[in-house]
């Protein structure tokens, strides 16, 4: 009689401790915040849609939004670096377009306060889309028939078809690209068996090895529904590893110090979100990580002067699988026409 009351008893308490870990954790919104200037409508989300998926806005007619950061995947490329016009590959990761609404900044150093000022960035950057100006991007738009109306169905006016227009556009259906409902958000959400075993061991040890002080928040990334919060940017790595610099070289990348030439900057990073991290392999800034497991490790290791048994990363990696999402589906727009001829790409 003892020990089936001490059983329990223990199973009450052990109850009482999933519901107390439950209440800590935030679920992902399953709306995004948006700027009082750029209103989510359905029109401006069917443009920007349109816009992502429109190779026609990079200089070669062959790279568009969509093949850095894939809708139809993990919402990035699965490469070290993306392949942009000319075969050209760049020096950073591609970050996932899913859930970056959330983010406080965009960008692995965090130049682009918002989605409208990153949707502006790739088109003109000479390694990825290659387009030499916004000016030129707007004459191809307005010489395509079926955008005009497009972009007066979703901004109103005679002469819609312009740069900021296409970004809001652009930042608008981004913000559609939420993945919430994941087995993490179920529990946090109340329900208690959504994490099995192991991944509840992950999620005790994600916080106790300290992982959360930086991965926090609904994103988990330092961020409270896209609004600034401490651990938004980091120095990785933090302590030095001569070892893993000769195996990744992680230092060779100095992160925001490239936007504010600020030296105190150097190998800052903005802390990125871990919502759908199994599904976006390659890791870190430089893409050099092939296993989440890996990942953690090495972070564990940088980060935070910890070295975590295999049994401990694998742990703590089936807890951010728990954090894969429900992906709204994508059916692929159909793009305007340019009918009977072409344009003269580079």
């Amino acid at each position: 009689m003892y020990k089936l009351v001490s059983l329990i008893g223990a199973l009450a308490f052990a109850g009482a401790s999933t519901m107390a870990m439950a209440g800590e954790w935030q679920a992902l919104p399953t709306k995004a915040p948006e700027p009082a200037d750029n209103p989510t409508t359905p029109e401006k989300v069917e443009l920007g849609k349109i816009l992502y998926h429109d190779p026609r806005l990079s200089s070669s007619g062959t790279v568009s939004c969509a093949s850095c950061h894939n809708v139809m995947a993990g919402g990035e490329d699965n490469r070290g670096g993306s392949v942009g016009v000319k075969a050209q590959v760049g020096g950073r990761s591609a970050p996932t377009v899913w859930n970056s609404a959330f983010n406080a900044t965009q960008f692995w150093d965090g130049r682009a306060p918002s989605l409208e000022a990153q949707a502006k960035g790739p088109v003109t950057n000479p390694i990825e889309m290659g387009m030499k100006s916004w000016d030129d991007v707007v004459v191809r738009l307005k010489a395509i028939p079926g955008y005009t109306p497009l972009f007066a169905k979703a901004f109103g006016g005679s002469d819609a078809v312009n740069a900021d227009n296409a970004a809001k556009a652009i930042a608008a259906y981004e913000r559609t690209l939420i993945t919430p409902n994941s087995a993490y958000d179920k529990f946090a959400n109340g329900d208690l068996k959504a994490l099995n075993e192991q991944q509840t061991r992950g999620m005790q040890l994600f916080k106790d090895t300290g992982c959360a002080a930086c991965h926090s928040g609904p994103g988990f990334n330092g961020s409270q529904n896209g609004q600034a919060a401490t651990g938004v940017y980091m120095k990785f790595p933090t302590i030095e590893n001569a070892a893993l610099e000769a195996q990744y070289g992680f230092t060779k990348d100095v992160g925001r110090f490239e936007v504010t030439k600020n030296d105190a900057d150097k190998h800052f990073f903005k802390v990125p979100t871990l919502r759908n991290i199994a599904l976006t392999a390659p890791y870190f800034h430089n893409g050099k990580v092939k296993t989440l497991t890996e990942a953690v490790t090495i972070m564990a290791k940088t980060q935070l002067g910890k070295d975590l048994t295999e049994q401990q990363a694998a742990d703590i990696a089936a807890f951010l699988d728990s954090l894969t999402g429900e992906f709204p589906k994508q059916a692929m727009p159909q793009l305007p026409g340019y009918t009977g001829k072409t344009f003269d790409y580079e």
